[in-house]
């Protein structure tokens, strides 16, 4: 028992070496991930939309 005790000493020792974001840094990094998120979202839709309907114009001649 006293092996799992240390271990989370440890993790509470390195959590508070932790340097954490802002408040504004952590909004801007936040609206950057689910704008990437939506882009990509957007482009592979997109993309699977485009090979779906090139797929039937092939299959249809």
């Amino acid at each position: 028992m006293s092996k799992v005790t240390n271990f989370f000493q440890e993790v509470g020792s390195e959590m508070r070496k932790t340097s954490w974001p802002k408040s504004k840094e952590l909004t801007k990094y936040t609206v950057v991930v689910i704008s990437t998120v939506i882009v990509m979202a957007l482009f592979f839709t997109v993309t699977d939309l485009g090979i779906s309907e090139l797929l039937r114009w092939f299959l249809s001649l």
